[in-house]
């Protein structure tokens, strides 16, 4: 003979088998949350990328340069040109504590890059200076959890005292399922929103996750600059001498 489960009995099931993926569900706060999203885009001991660059002006013209970076750790970064040839040869070295230099082979020197004009762009493309640098954002930013949807932690992150920057904010979008961030939007002195970084094609690649291609728009300029990564390799033990800036002008 057939049973029918009373109707109260099943919801009180549900409700209990609820409680317990709730209960299973790990809660993070801003501080949890912005420090994973650290260890996630700089897990790599070091890796170098070649990177294909799409520059894209308002009425759509392109124009495509080649570069090649190295990092090691979260601290150290190096970006040199390789392609076209009037862009060959340029530079930047990003350090801790805010040290950059930047190598221009038309002069064949090397200078250091004051902190006033760090949100300089970077050899005519939409980055800056400091959206170059290799950095860890919990040391430089207050986080807090604004929203959380399925998919993502949206942060607002504002500098901490003392931090040098021409940003007020940061809004970030971060994937809950890895922390990756896939969206950063920079707000400037006045609180307006003034560029827009987008990350695609998301993969996990040798054990890391990576963005195979990303976009940064200026706004207010209205100009693009794609970033399309053409080769990545992790881990290959790179040497300190190339984080110098002896390296820059080689």
């Amino acid at each position: 003979m057939k049973k029918n489960i009373p109707f109260f009995m099943i919801v009180g099931l549900l409700l209990l088998a609820n409680i317990k993926v709730l209960a299973q569900e790990k809660i993070f706060n801003a501080n949890e949350i912005l420090s994973k999203v650290d260890d996630v885009v700089n897990a790599p001991k070091d890796q170098t990328i070649k990177l294909k660059l799409i520059l894209i002006d308002k009425e759509g013209k392109e124009e495509v340069r080649e570069l090649i970076m190295f990092q090691k750790g979260s601290e150290k970064r190096v970006v040199k040109f390789i392609s076209p040839a009037s862009q060959k040869g340029i530079a930047f070295l990003s350090l801790p504590d805010d040290i950059m230099y930047l190598y221009l082979p038309a002069f064949k020197k090397t200078r250091r890059i004051a902190s006033h004009i760090k949100n300089t762009k970077f050899a005519g493309t939409d980055f800056t200076y400091e959206d170059m640098e290799a950095k860890k954002y919990s040391e430089k930013y207050i986080p807090e959890l604004l929203k959380k949807d399925e998919s993502h932690y949206i942060l607002q992150l504002k500098p901490k005292d003392g931090v040098k920057t021409d940003y007020s904010k940061l809004i970030v979008w971060v994937r809950a399922d890895n922390f990756y961030p896939t969206r950063i939007e920079f707000y400037d002195k006045s609180n307006n929103l003034y560029k827009v970084m987008t990350r695609e094609k998301i993969e996990k690649v040798g054990g890391y996750w990576i963005s195979k291609e990303s976009e940064m728009e200026d706004l207010k300029a209205k100009h693009k600059t794609k970033m399309i990564v053409v080769d990545i390799k992790f881990d290959s033990n790179l040497s300190d001498e190339i984080f110098t800036e002896r390296y820059l002008s080689r």
